[in-house]
């Protein structure tokens, strides 16, 4: 680290500390209106929100020791963390607390401290009325309710996203949206205010973790970033949330903010958040998003958030259908409301997550790992998404994928790992397998030529221990150009790539010339410039470039 990288990072950190000094400063001299210490010293034990900070304890430690973070911090396990099925208790148990990398830790835990002490500022470490003992049962127990209640609450909602959400995820981000319900019922603008304190919490850490940036333009492989979002994980967190705190407030009585603010906050929270990216993946590398829908459906999550705060609070009868609607004032019907939302949310996830891995093989030779199977295959069936077809709005789940495999019936898990693009982007892919204590890696290597107006002939080939195969080979791909009457194309094998030349019912092959050299076949020579291979004919006065050898992104080919 050079003197003006530190220089830059210490200026942030003094201008933060000034930051904080000064508005001690001015808070005491304008000396009217109690002190934000104060504040939060009627709510916390010494003004601390202990259980945000347990809470982040507990998610940190799954990172560094369960995954193995702690002595690969960019490359933990996470194949047997992910929610597979409920066949395999492992994931569920995990999913919602172990994350992908660094970065999407990171994100989740600058979300908790910005979002979580809010929940727990309504929440309360002192149960009790003024007046009465803290002391007299361990629910009221301050130091339980700080250390114990809210991080176990945390961690039930964790197992809670991983139990009902579609599909198999990993990531803290349910319970994080479950720290923003329950906080945007109490404190709606608020909430508002600690997201953009979570921007600058992010912009921070990036500004020491690199003071100066340069980039330039560069080619890159990008899925659509809404993709990546696990939006019904999301909504549904959020929802669990806000059901916790009205739940709360009713059993306090406590008022909540008026319904505008309820409202605007929900609404708000939810655009800035991109919970209207309703999207479904039709397989291959393709998605399609439904905003419209995303975005109603959020507007009328803030009208139900914001009926919260109308009506007395009554108990719910349901003897009969004249006492239930007779009891059912407008908070009440936006709970019942609010409850089917998230059965419709969290029930299709039920027959997902029973499903196994089938029996089947995975194609071409896998590398096996102690219970895993690695491979690469194109146009196959994806395991996971397509075990239970549900047909909805014109989409299937029943699509195909290609790409690195990864399958392990033991731990349910049937994934791609690496998508085809992506490796034909990169060239080059590690994937990390492993369990709890133990982790191992496969690495698939791309290898190919893209032909002149024509596809990409390529091999891909995956190596362990010290163990190289080929795991696929593309059909052979044919230049557009015609030399003579000649087709030529690019057929890879496992041990080397041909040049085939074909005239009528006459067929000629011969390896792909090295480095400046020349090779014949059917007439024609070839020869190697660089990345070109060049077709010569006609006493050579015709030069015609066939083929590529392919490039990637941060490797040679």
């Amino acid at each position: 680290m050079d003197l003006e990288t530190a220089g830059m990072r210490a200026a942030v950190v003094v201008a933060a500390l000034v930051a904080l000094l000064a508005v001690v400063l001015l808070e005491r001299a304008r000396g009217d209106g109690e002190g934000v210490g104060d504040v939060l010293r009627r709510r916390f034990v010494l003004g601390v929100p202990w259980g945000t900070l347990t809470t982040v304890a507990v998610v940190l430690a799954v990172y560094l020791h369960v995954q193995g973070g702690l002595t690969h911090w960019y490359a933990p396990v996470t194949l047997p963390f992910y929610a597979w099925t409920y066949l395999e208790p492992l994931g569920m148990l995990f999913a919602g607390l172990a994350h992908g990398g660094p970065g999407h830790l990171l994100g989740n835990l600058v979300g908790t401290l910005v979002l979580a002490p809010l929940a727990e500022f309504a929440f309360g470490h002192f149960a009790a009325r003024r007046g009465e003992s803290t002391f007299g049962s361990r629910r009221r127990n301050p130091y339980v309710r700080a250390f114990v209640l809210f991080p176990a609450a945390a961690v039930g909602v964790a197992v809670l996203t991983a139990l009902f959400s579609l599909g198999p995820v990993i990531g803290f981000s349910g319970v994080v949206f479950a720290f923003a319900g329950a906080a945007l019922v109490y404190y709606p603008l608020a909430t508002v205010v600690a997201l953009a304190g979570a921007r600058v919490l992010n912009l921070t850490y990036q500004v020491l973790r690199q003071p100066v940036v340069q980039a330039s333009g560069r080619p890159s492989y990008v899925t659509p970033w809404w993709a990546d979002i696990a939006v019904q994980g999301h909504a549904f967190g959020l929802l669990v949330g806000v059901l916790l705190a009205a739940g709360l407030a009713a059993r306090r009585g406590d008022s909540l903010p008026r319904p505008r603010r309820l409202l605007l906050g929900t609404l708000l929270f939810g655009v800035a958040q991109s919970l209207w990216a309703v999207y479904w993946y039709r397989g291959g590398e393709s998605y399609v998003l439904y905003r419209a829908v995303g975005l109603a459906l959020v507007v009328l999550l803030g009208v139900l958030v914001a009926t919260l705060a109308v009506g007395e609070r009554r108990t719910l009868r349901v003897g009969s259908v004249r006492e239930f609607l007779a009891t059912l004032t407008p908070r009440n019907a936006a709970v019942v409301c609010l409850l089917v939302v998230l059965a419709a949310i969290a029930g299709p996830a039920i027959p997902v997550n029973l499903n196994a891995v089938d029996d089947e093989p995975l194609p071409g030779d896998p590398v096996e790992v102690r219970g895993y199977s690695v491979t690469y295959a194109e146009d196959v069936r994806n395991g996971m998404v397509s075990i239970v077809d549900v047909e909805a709005f014109g989409e299937t789940t029943n699509v195909t994928t290609s790409g690195v495999v990864v399958r392990n019936p033991d731990r349910g898990v049937w994934t791609t790992a690496t998508t085809k693009g992506r490796l034909a982007f990169a060239g080059r892919s590690t994937v990390v397998v492993g369990g709890v204590g133990w982790r191992d890696t496969v690495t698939a290597v791309r290898e190919g030529y893209e032909t002149v107006g024509g596809d990409a002939a390529y091999r891909v080939t995956l190596r362990h221990d010290g163990d190289e195969r080929v795991a696929y080979t593309s059909p052979a791909a044919t230049a557009e150009p015609r030399l003579g009457g000649r087709n030529v194309s690019v057929k890879p094998t496992e041990e080397e790539f041909l040049l085939v030349v074909t005239r009528g019912n006459e067929t000629a092959e011969v390896s792909v010339p090295g480095e400046n050299e020349t090779a014949t076949a059917g007439g024609l020579a070839f020869v190697r410039d660089g990345r070109a291979v060049i077709a010569v004919t006609d006493g050579n006065e015709t030069r015609v470039r066939v083929a590529n050898r392919e490039t990637y992104d941060g490797r040679r080919g």
